[in-house]
């Protein structure tokens, strides 16, 4: 019997890039016959969103796509609490509807655990031969440096805590209880995954094309002073 992985993708105001970014997850092959189920949330979109992926839903009835829409913004954090309930396959993974990552890379997060060697798989910008775009030179100091924090509490060896690729297997990353709406989920996830008993946590390089605010990128410095604390909050004081 074949297994599945779902594919969680947080939505908000992504109208420029959503319709290439599925029709991407559609032509995906994924190895060993894996089975896809996307499983789209939008964030309360204030452009087309919503309405671009109605249509592509639409067009493309073969397809196990799973939809929910919030009524008014929630956050990243809660977009992917969102997704997480709904997923039914074996494995997540996590896709930004933007296209800074290359969903034809699943097969090199897929193989540590298919291969039974690994429950959860980071893909990581900062190791590897794979193509980067090159961008901010402090954003790259800030994701190190909050890499560097987080490692030190959890007492793993992660080069890139803050990647959005992020591969479950589904019964464990559902077991957590997950609290942050926004973008504190990466410190979050990472700080309760490495407590999970005998968990095995692999790390693979992958490609990086950044986006430009100008492009469509959220995240800012406050982002990065709530992940500082988020390290804090998960590791020192509710753990």
């Amino acid at each position: 019997m074949s297994k599945t992985l779902s594919i969680i993708i947080p939505a908000y105001n992504e109208q420029g890039t959503i319709l290439e970014i599925l029709e991407v997850l559609k032509n995906v092959t994924l190895p060993e016959g894996l089975q896809k189920e996307l499983v789209i949330v939008n964030d309360c979109s204030k452009d087309n969103t919503l309405a671009l992926i109605n249509q592509f839903i639409q067009e493309n009835g073969q397809m196990d796509i799973a939809i929910h829409s919030f009524t008014k913004n929630q956050g990243k954090g809660a977009a992917l609490h969102k997704g997480i309930a709904l997923a039914t396959g074996d494995y997540i993974i996590i896709q930004d509807a933007d296209l800074e990552y290359d969903p034809n890379e699943y097969t090199v997060l897929l193989k540590p655990i298919l291969s039974g060697n690994a429950d959860v798989v980071y893909g990581s910008r900062f190791m590897g031969g794979n193509p980067h775009r090159i961008l901010f030179f402090w954003h790259t100091i800030g994701n190190k440096f909050l890499t560097f924090l987080s490692n030190m509490f959890t007492n793993l060896n992660l080069t890139d805590m803050e990647t959005c690729y992020k591969l479950f297997k589904a019964d464990m990353l559902k077991s957590l209880t997950l609290q942050e709406k926004r973008f504190g989920f990466e410190p979050e996830v990472t700080a309760k995954i490495s407590r999970v008993p005998k968990v095995r946590i692999y790390e693979v390089g992958i490609s990086y094309y950044g986006r430009t605010y100008e492009e469509g990128k959220k995240i800012n410095w406050k982002d990065g002073v709530r992940a500082l604390w988020c390290i804090l909050k998960y590791n020192i004081f509710k753990r």
